[in-house]
């Protein structure tokens, strides 16, 4: 498959998963903490809260972001579309094959 993934597309791949993974990062780091420094519970409760969703935003991060390499990158690519992270002017920068192929992916 890395054949069929063109060396601009590679070199694209590399600067958004970057990106990508910060941006959704970031989120999360909001995320908790509104947990931590909400109001709703006590201090426990809102630590278990925060505990259950970093092993929840683990998992999605390895999912979307761990498997890099040049024949899983249109495969991570429509995972990052699919969960509402890679964005219409960060598919923009691939070529016309590999967006279709992304929208695919992400559709199914």
């Amino acid at each position: 498959m890395s054949a069929d993934f063109p060396e601009a597309d590679w070199r694209c791949f590399k600067q958004v998963h970057k990106k990508l993974v910060e941006r959704y990062c970031t989120s999360i780091l909001q995320e908790l903490s509104a947990i931590s420094l909400g109001s709703q519970g006590t201090a426990h409760q809102r630590y278990l809260r925060a505990f259950e969703l970093i092993q929840k935003r683990n998992d999605e991060i390895a999912h979307a972001f761990d498997d890099f390499r040049r024949s899983t990158a249109c495969r991570q690519l429509g995972i990052m579309r699919r969960m509402g992270l890679l964005a219409d002017e960060d598919l923009s920068g691939f070529s016309r094959e590999t967006q279709e192929r992304v929208l695919g992916i992400a559709s199914l």
